[in-house]
């Protein structure tokens, strides 16, 4: 099969921040501000993934060339990964450009794609739908930060990032003047409305699915344990976290896979994330990230509908640590996601890795009881 891979590589993100301040306007960008960029490495890794499955592949970075590049080689399915950087709908940009030109992808549609980046739009359909989501109020400008009526702790992040993107270890907040002063710092640094949620206090988890209909499937739940933190720091897995203190070179041990809980957590979690799956009508893949209130009850945290896929082992990239614990290599994995949306479209894969499970690899499922913690919180106003 001929597959184009689409990306956001951290390159491709700075040219399209020249591009946007070509007037020589200038812009300082905060720290964090390429964190969703595709690595070479990454980019690499799937490309050569596969190939080693036997599909023919085309990288194409997600730019102002891609429809011309995606039209010219007319590829029989498009692997999208791309990210993008700025808008709302900028995780949409490729899956529309793969409906205007009549070619198959994988993943979400983009009005999913769309609604998942913005965060209080996620909220508001779990919500109608009964799902438990964490309390929130979204806020627009500086002058409806007085009209909070905040009572702690709570986190703040910005509406439509991911990649830990603008969560920081001071993201959560005790005080209402911290509270205030930190809205006001995001919504300047980020310039977009930011999120204030109440900070659930019990264990956190994510899961990553895949599949479509009745054939949609948790893989082994990852557990996030926060043990391993620096003396001090927030129990959420922030920026910091994710790119500072966890490093291929230093890895941390916060995540276990499969997640040691007994079999009424896990069967509340998957629960739960089957029916997100369902409501905001994810496709083919996704990983939905969990967390327990006071109650012990699970709460969707974040959506994630193009989840990271870091290679490395070191690397601590979730979706494919769940893989490896349901037996699945990383090209096994992409080929699993390549077989799901090849069968949603309709197409035959004619490869020498046509079995999406050739390439799997000897896994356990065990499960331990775990205890879990909660704290109270109220946001109103």
């Amino acid at each position: 099969m001929k597959i184009a891979v689409t990306f956001s590589s951290k390159a491709g993100l700075e040219a399209e921040h020249r591009n946007h301040h070509r007037s020589g306007e200038e812009c300082e960008v905060s720290a964090d501000f390429f964190a969703e960029g595709d690595s070479p490495e990454t980019i690499a890794a799937v490309l050569d993934a596969l190939q080693q499955q036997g599909h023919q592949t085309i990288g194409v970075e997600a730019d102002e060339h891609a429809a011309e590049a995606l039209r010219r080689n007319r590829p029989d399915l498009v692997f999208n990964m791309a990210e993008g950087l700025y808008g709302d709908f900028r995780e949409s940009y490729i899956p529309m450009l793969c409906e205007r030109l009549a070619l198959p992808y994988t993943g979400s549609d983009p009005l999913t794609l769309a609604l998942c980046l913005n965060k209080a739009r996620t909220k508001e359909i779990l919500r109608y739908y009964l799902l438990p989501t964490a309390d929130f109020r979204m806020i627009q400008h500086t002058s409806q930060i007085d009209s909070l009526d905040l009572e702690g702790p709570v986190i703040i992040k910005p509406l439509a990032e991911g990649s830990s993107k603008g969560i920081f270890n001071d993201s959560v907040v005790f005080d209402p003047i911290e509270a205030r002063q930190r809205i006001a710092e995001k919504l300047k640094i980020y310039r977009q409305p930011v999120i204030v949620e109440k900070f659930l206090g019990g264990r956190e988890f994510t899961a990553a699915v895949w599949g479509n209909g009745p054939e949609v499937t948790v893989l082994p739940l990852v557990e996030i344990c926060y043990h391993q933190l620096p003396m001090g720091a927030q129990p959420i897995y922030s920026y910091e976290a994710k790119w500072i203190w966890d490093t291929p070179n230093r890895p941390l041990e916060i995540f276990h896979c499969p997640a040691p809980i007994d079999e009424g957590l896990a069967g509340r979690i998957e629960s739960v994330v089957l029916n997100t799956y369902r409501v905001l009508g994810l496709r083919d893949w996704s990983r939905i990230d969990i967390r327990l209130d006071e109650n012990d009850i699970p709460n969707v945290l974040e959506v994630n509908p193009l989840p990271g896929i870091l290679p490395r082992l070191e690397d601590n990239s979730c979706f494919p640590k769940a893989a490896r614990a349901a037996g699945y290599s990383y090209s096994g994995m992409l080929q699993k996601i390549i077989a799901i949306a090849a069968r949603r479209h309709g197409i035959s894969l004619n490869t020498s890795a046509q079995d999406e499970n050739s390439d799997r690899l000897q896994s356990t499922d065990s499960r331990d009881a775990g205890q879990s913690a909660g704290s109270y919180f109220r946001i109103s106003g």
